[in-house]
């Protein structure tokens, strides 16, 4: 390790341990959480044969993708002043996480282009706050979607995000798929507001997120992946700021294992939906990333490359949390916007 990157890893983990707050949660299937999706329910989590039955869940969720990622229309959006309010397709048994809030940030003469922005996970209200504003500068405007169970979303018991990514395996196929059909429906009030030139930009987990979304969703003409993996388990498994989920996993499962569970809302699954899409994608990944592995970014570089999907890669030379700060930050959200601004 050369000393830029010697340097560069201790501000990565100064960084990704300032919070104190992080909890480790027991294992647990969650079966529960996965009925009523449409899919043959899960037996309850004290049967053995849980594990098998989520792996039959998921394999059937992947092959029905588009009934997985289904949902009824909106009927209640609300916009006052720049908050966008609606309540979400996904019903979870949290009131507050069941409304979705969005903040408007329209452009001046924005042409009918619009984005939808995910930021990372455990963002606060104002994440990505800047950067919708920055796309604004480009002439883009910007919907910030917060995603569930985050800031206004958040259950009172909780002090961070830790129902959307946790040791929980049906919670957090639960919670992925809801913040997936919020940010359709985001793009559905885009389409009701006479935006046709829209895409979805996403960081981290909302990378994912965004990804998913666009996959099922071909009005996306812009796909912005802001950090990138194939797997959603593996940043779980082997990145540095999730490793008390992983200790919350014990020996329960593998990593091989939760790939496979996991694999309903891995971005992997649904790569071959893009084949012929008129969509271009910028992906995004840092050199010295300790969250999201290099080599797992660079297992989707090769695949975009394999299926010569239409797009551009740009590699940060900082690691993950330091992307969200100078100079890195200006750096990023500049190539994003002027990326959106040449394609959308």
């Amino acid at each position: 390790m050369g000393p830029y990157a010697y340097w560069m890893d201790r501000w990565e983990r100064k960084l990704a341990t300032r919070d104190t707050n992080r909890v480790v949660r027991p294992f647990e299937w969650g079966t529960k959480w996965l009925h009523g999706i449409g899919f043959p329910p899960c037996p309850a989590d004290a049967n053995g044969d849980a594990a098998a039955c989520i792996a039959r869940f998921a394999t059937e969720a992947v092959a029905h993708s588009e009934r997985f990622y289904s949902y009824a229309p909106v009927q209640d959006f609300r916009l006052q002043e720049d908050r966008l309010t609606f309540t979400s397709p996904v019903e979870s048994p949290y009131p507050r996480n069941n409304t979705v809030h969005a903040a408007w940030f329209p452009a001046r003469r924005d042409r009918g282009r619009a984005l939808v922005v995910l930021p990372q996970w455990n963002s606060g209200p104002d994440g990505h706050v800047g950067l919708a504003r920055l796309l604004n500068r480009f002439g883009i405007s910007a919907l910030r979607m917060t995603m569930a169970y985050h800031a206004e979303r958040m259950p009172e018991e909780l002090s961070r995000a830790d129902y959307h990514v946790s040791s929980n395996i049906g919670r957090t196929i639960h919670a992925t798929r809801q913040s997936v059909i919020d940010a359709r429906a985001c793009l559905d009030w885009l389409a009701q507001q006479g935006y046709q030139r829209v895409g979805l930009l996403g960081t981290s987990l909302g990378s994912c997120v965004a990804f998913i979304a666009a996959a099922h969703d071909t009005r996306v003409k812009v796909g912005i992946f802001n950090h990138v993996s194939n797997y959603f388990s593996d940043p779980v498994w082997t990145g540095i700021s999730s490793r008390h989920i992983r200790t919350g996993f014990g020996d329960a499962v593998s990593q091989d294992d939760l790939r496979l569970y996991w694999s309903v809302i891995s971005p992997a699954s649904y790569l071959k939906r893009l084949e012929g899409r008129d969509m271009r994608n910028l992906l995004i990944w840092a050199r010295h990333d300790s969250t999201f592995l290099p080599v797992y970014s660079q297992q989707v570089l090769t695949r975009f490359r394999e299926m010569q999907l239409p797009h551009e890669v740009f590699t940060l030379p900082c690691g993950h949390y330091t992307t969200g700060r100078f100079p890195f930050n200006l750096i990023d959200g500049l190539t994003m916007c002027r990326f959106a601004v040449r394609n959308l």
